[in-house]
């Protein structure tokens, strides 16, 4: 027995995981140190993705940064192009239309949405139900349904307008919004039955990926993660924007902070998007979409065909770009994944001297090596499925 415990090798094994899909989203590798199946550690390196995007927005006008913004976080495009947007109107000192502020929040909460479809059907397909990943692609397909009908694009939807919007709701969006909403909860009821109380599942996330609070504040935890260890903290409460200090819904919380208290936390997410987008449908005033100024929001294309000055102002503004004053901003916005942020400095010119995005996964992505020392290998997949890491967004 002596000459066996001196002779057996017990040395960590250090491995390579990643990058590969699904385990490692986009260009993301883990280099583990084992001892048998336990994580002692892991080191997150995010890969080379490099696209440039806030290099490139230095080098084009302010309204083409917008394709730009929908490339980062691609599962819920609109929110990016909501958040550059307000942006640069705080910039401007712009104050958008009524109907135009209701009709971001319907879209924002859409793309919300169709995030958490997403991150949860992703999620459950990794950890061997295919079932609910069927169901919530699903349901995300008849959501993209409905934003093609609004902008006519389905993933990258180049909707939003400095000033103002593209265009405004379609005939009878509220009829097919009631037509989607039995088909959307029948499929949250199905996920819900087949994954809530699963044995398999509650095994794979409960107890997995946690850590304690004073870590989920210090490395910046944001959104459903932040959320699901009891923080009430929420930017579209606690630094209203839009028309959302105008509406009523609760902000889920968890109390454990594990993966498990983070698919509760998107799961009651999606119901309280649902009870915001029938609120601002409800309310939805009439007017314009878009500020009057044709020097701040280019003009329709009527009024570009029939009209000097309005055809004057379009060709301004698509030649040189909207110049906002010197200065500097910061604009937060609650994302699905938690604070998307942008910020810019002007220097008078057409295009932004300076973009800097604050993309909520980035920091989350950090944190992977504590959430996961400790814990088994297979924990790694539920962990960094529930933090939803965007390679689009996470890209530095």
């Amino acid at each position: 027995m002596a000459d066996l415990k001196e002779n057996l090798h017990t040395d960590h094994m250090v491995l390579n995981m990643g990058p590969s899909h699904p385990a490692t989203h986009g260009t993301v590798k883990f280099l583990l140190t084992l001892d048998g199946e336990t994580v002692v550690n892991l080191e997150t390196e995010i890969g080379y993705l490099h696209r440039g995007f806030e290099k490139m927005c230095e080098s084009v006008t302010y309204s083409n940064v917008f394709p730009y913004t929908d490339r980062l976080n691609y599962c819920s495009a609109i929110m990016n192009n909501i958040g550059f947007a307000l942006a640069v109107e705080k910039l401007c000192d712009m104050k958008i239309t009524e109907r135009c502020s209701y009709i971001r929040v319907v879209t924002n909460e859409l793309a919300r949405i169709s995030d958490h479809y997403t991150n949860i059907a992703a999620a459950a397909l990794e950890l061997g139900a295919l079932t609910a990943f069927i169901y919530f692609v699903e349901a995300r397909e008849i959501v993209w349904d409905l934003l093609e009908k609004v902008c006519g694009a389905r993933l990258t939807s180049n909707y939003i307008r400095i000033g103002g919007l593209m265009c405004d709701l379609p005939p009878g969006f509220n009829e097919d919004l009631n037509v989607a909403y039995p088909k959307l909860d029948s499929l949250f009821e199905d996920v819900d039955h087949l994954l809530t109380k699963n044995r398999i599942f509650i095994d794979r996330m409960q107890g997995t990926g946690a850590i304690p609070l004073e870590s989920i504040i210090s490395w910046g935890f944001t959104g459903p993660c932040l959320r699901a260890s009891g923080v009430d903290y929420d930017i579209r409460k606690n630094e209203p924007y839009l028309c959302y200090d105008k509406i009523d819904f609760d902000i889920p919380l968890g109390k454990t902070g594990d993966n498990f208290d983070r698919y509760l936390v998107r799961m009651e997410e999606i119901k309280q998007s649902l009870k915001i987008i029938k609120q601002a449908m409800r309310d939805m005033p009439d007017g314009p979409i878009n500020v009057a100024n044709p020097y701040l929001r280019a003009p329709s294309k009527p009024d570009v065909y029939s009209r000097m000055e309005e055809m004057i102002a379009h060709f301004k503004i698509v030649i040189d770009g909207l110049k906002p004053p010197v200065g500097e901003v910061y604009f937060p916005t609650e994302a699905a994944n938690g604070e998307l942020g942008f910020y810019l400095v002007s220097d008078g010119t057409g295009k932004p001297y300076k973009c800097r995005v604050r993309p909520p996964s980035f920091t989350m992505t950090a944190a992977m090596g504590e959430m996961c020392q400790g814990g088994m290998l297979a924990d790694i997949i539920p962990t960094f499925d529930m933090i939803n890491m965007i390679g689009g967004e996470c890209d530095r």
